[in-house]
């Protein structure tokens, strides 16, 4: 979508201003249409994650976290969401951190470091898990982790996901903010502050570079300004078909658009009654498959023995599952909160 970039600059500082303009088109989805597309979804989320669960020790990012934070949004928005599976995938989260309290406390950290442990802990704080030793011992592992830099960084690159070190600095600092306690206040300000400088200067290519550095600048407190250019960029790259693609030489897809739109509204620079935001709305709705799905191809080598968590489309499953969590919480977030 080209825009001269000054009349998108206002249209941008209107949404920061909380002006919203309307989208006035027929083919906008109706909220029937969402709640069918999230009602198709959600099945699919709830029998991944359970599933994970049963079948591995190990807590996912994809499989847990973005599932979890699904599930939450939902049960706000008025769905019935299964409890019980949703108290598993707390235990579960639990008991994965637990295992490794030591390696925490050491500053080593269990496999997917700063990303696992940030996302266990985000994934947990919107569950309303409280704050007890466990916790304690990720956050003095986040601390740690990449202390000679002003980022976090991955154990791996396995992209999108696990190909960005914005993606690892906002789950790092969301993870200190959900769980960080008083004892540890000057090392967390420390850390946010070499991460907000770094923010600030470094420039984001991928669209998860795009993503990622818009939360983390929210997460670092960066000024307004700043954000309105950094949702400028992000926003600049939407497609003629409302979505957003990984990398400019790919299609759209469901796990770009979610996480662009989701960043937009979380940041508070995109209202979901807005043009912009329904147009993805749009394409998600449009590119969701008959199963409740939505399929994005892998890009990365995997590391780990295969397994059937019980989400289509076999060795692309676990992306699709993160794809999949990402349209369902924008399409949430369309709809108004049900008390």
């Amino acid at each position: 979508m080209k825009v001269h970039p000054r009349f998108h600059s206002g249209l941008i500082l209107l949404f920061f201003l909380g002006v919203s303009y309307q989208a006035e088109s027929a083919e906008n989805p109706s909220p029937d249409e969402i709640r069918k597309a999230i009602g198709k979804s959600l099945p699919l989320l709830n029998t991944a994650a359970k599933t994970s669960a049963e079948q591995r020790k190990c807590f996912t990012c994809h499989n847990q976290g973005l599932p979890m934070l699904t599930f939450v949004e939902a049960n706000k928005r008025g769905f019935d969401i299964d409890a019980k599976n949703l108290k598993l995938q707390i235990s579960h989260t639990v008991a994965h951190l637990k295992r490794g309290k030591s390696s925490y406390l050491k500053g080593t950290g269990q496999g997917g470091k700063a990303d696992t442990a940030g996302s266990a802990l985000l994934a947990l704080k919107s569950a309303g898990y409280e704050r007890n030793e466990i916790t304690d011992a990720v956050v003095e592992f986040l601390l740690q982790w990449s202390d000679d830099t002003p980022y976090w960084s991955a154990q791996s690159q396995r992209p999108p996901s696990e190909g960005s070190r914005f993606t690892s600095t906002y789950l790092a600092l969301s993870g200190l903010e959900a769980y960080g306690f008083d004892q540890k206040k000057t090392a967390i300000q420390k850390r946010r502050k070499a991460a907000h400088d770094w923010l600030i200067k470094t420039k984001a290519d991928s669209t998860e570079d795009l993503v990622f550095r818009l939360l983390a600048m929210q997460a670092a407190l960066v000024d307004k300004p700043q954000i309105l250019r950094a949702s400028r960029n992000l926003l600049e790259q939407q497609h003629d078909d409302g979505g957003w693609a990984q990398l400019t030489d790919l299609n759209s897809d469901a796990y770009a658009t979610g996480s662009a739109l989701f960043a937009l509204h979380q940041t508070g620079g995109l209202k979901s009654e807005s043009a912009t935001y329904q147009k993805g709305l749009k394409f998600l709705i449009d590119s969701q498959q008959n199963d409740g799905s939505w399929h994005v191809n892998s890009r990365s080598r995997p590391i780990q023995e295969f397994y059937e968590s019980g989400f289509p489309h076999d060795k692309d499953q676990f992306i699709s599952c993160s794809a999949t969590a990402w349209a369902t919480l924008v399409l949430l977030r369309s709809l108004p909160a049900t008390p």
